[in-house]
C-alpha cells in the first residue's frame, strides 16, 4: 500500500504546512504548473516526486518533467498530465489517448477546481487536486491524499487551507 499526497497549480509557492502533509505520504503526485524548481526541490527532499510541468512552467522545468507521467503504481495504471478536461470533456491533446487506452486512474490540475469523478464510459476515476498555490482565482488551496493499494485506489481525503 502507497500513501499518496497529490497536488496541482503551486504557482512557485511552497510551504510548511504543504512539506508537513507530503512528510506523510509516501509518494507525492504534482499535476503541473509547478512555477519554479525550489518547489519540486523541497518536495523531493521530503518523499519521491513524480509530476508534469504545466502551460505556466519555463524551459528548466519542461527539461526536468514530462507533458504526460503514465506509470503502475501498485496495479494501478496511472496517467497524469496538466490540461486534461474533465469526462466527456476531455482536452483534445489527450482525448484520443485516453479513448485508446485508458488508465485507471486519470490525474490533471490546470482549472484550479477540486473535482474526483468516475468516467464510466472510460472506466477510469478522474482526480483534479485543486490548487494549493497562492496564484488564481480560488478562494480556498486544496490537495487530495489517498492511498493504492492491489489496484484499489481508497481513503480519499480533501486537504483546504486557506488562502
Amino acid at each position: 500500500m502507497k500513501k499518496i499526497l497529490l497536488l496541482s497549480d503551486t504557482h512557485s509557492y511552497i510551504d510548511e504546512r504543504i512539506l508537513a502533509y507530503a512528510e506523510k505520504a509516501d509518494e507525492v503526485w504534482h499535476a503541473g504548473d509547478i512555477g519554479d524548481l525550489a518547489v519540486t526541490e523541497a518536495l523531493q527532499k521530503v518523499k519521491p516526486l513524480r509530476a508534469v510541468f504545466g502551460n505556466i512552467d519555463d524551459h528548466e522545468i519542461r527539461k526536468e518533467f514530462p507533458l504526460n507521467n503514465r506509470f503502475i503504481c501498485e496495479e494501478v495504471d496511472v496517467l497524469i498530465t496538466h490540461i486534461g478536461g474533465y469526462p466527456g470533456r476531455y482536452s483534445p491533446a489527450i482525448r484520443e489517448e485516453l479513448r485508446a487506452n485508458p488508465p485507471k486512474l486519470f490525474i490533471c490540475g490546470h482549472s484550479h477546481i477540486l473535482k474526483v469523478m468516475p468516467d464510466r464510459k472510460l472506466n477510469l476515476l478522474h482526480m483534479n487536486p485543486g490548487a494549493i498555490g497562492k496564484h488564481g482565482f480560488h478562494k480556498v488551496r486544496t490537495m487530495l491524499r489517498f492511498t493504492v493499494d492491489k489496484g484499489k485506489i481508497d481513503n480519499l481525503e480533501v486537504i483546504e487551507m486557506k488562502r
